[in-house]
């Protein structure tokens, strides 16, 4: 997911309008979190009705009045909006701690294309490797509320860093990537190993047949 937005400007949704725009603050935020790119625009009915309750999932995840420790989640407004006016408008609507892309990046138009939206609204559920975990959540979210996230978490194989210390998260992510690649390196080394012995054994063999074999009379 971080790749996906490495070279962005995330704009908070605060009163200054923070922007995140550079790859600390970017991969400090998105880094092994589940991401729902929420789609909408402010003139669709649909999409009114339905921010308010995505607001209400999001913050009872999220919001230390709800919860002891925040979900891993991020909520990003990807906007459909006609006006940058409009856009302002529906942000009125959302968490001040969702995220947002400016009215002028042409990259909400390439999201749109890439997730093949074709409905308003939207809510494409992504695993932190940016992969799909649900190209539409809104059914879900609008049925199931909060309980979804623990399917999403699960279904994510995410690593929950609320439980863990930085130094055993940074050692279970070592692990995660390197152990297969060392799995695979001492596996064949010992198979290198073997076969040498087999064939140090059957060279052994062959010798002491020669020795034997010469000193018999016939």
């Amino acid at each position: 997911m971080v790749d996906l937005f490495i070279d962005r400007v995330l704009l908070k949704n605060n009163t200054d309008q923070d922007e995140l725009d550079t790859e600390r603050e970017i991969v400090a935020r998105l880094q092994n979190r589940i991401l729902l790119l929420f789609f909408g625009c402010v003139t669709s009915e649909s999409c009114q009705l339905f921010a308010p309750k995505l607001s209400s999932f999001f913050k009872q995840l999220t919001d230390e009045a709800y919860v002891d420790r925040s979900a891993q989640l991020v909520l990003l407004y990807i906007s459909m909006d006609e006006t940058e006016e409009q856009l302002g408008s529906f942000l009125k609507e959302l968490p001040k701690k969702c995220l947002f892309l400016a009215f002028e990046d042409p990259f909400r138009r390439e999201l749109e294309a890439m997730f093949h939206v074709e409905e308003l609204p939207t809510v494409v559920v992504l695993r932190p490797d940016c992969s799909v975990l649900a190209p539409n959540a809104v059914e879900e979210i609008l049925r199931l509320g909060p309980d979804c996230y623990r399917n999403w978490q699960e279904a994510a194989e995410l690593i929950d860093r609320n439980f863990m210390i930085g130094e055993d998260f940074e050692q279970t992510s070592s692990r995660s990537w390197s152990d297969p690649v060392r799995r695979l390196k001492y596996k064949v080394e010992d198979e290198r190993r073997k076969k040498t012995d087999k064939e140090r054994r059957g060279d052994a063999e062959v010798d002491r047949g020669g020795e034997g074999g010469g000193g018999m009379p016939f």
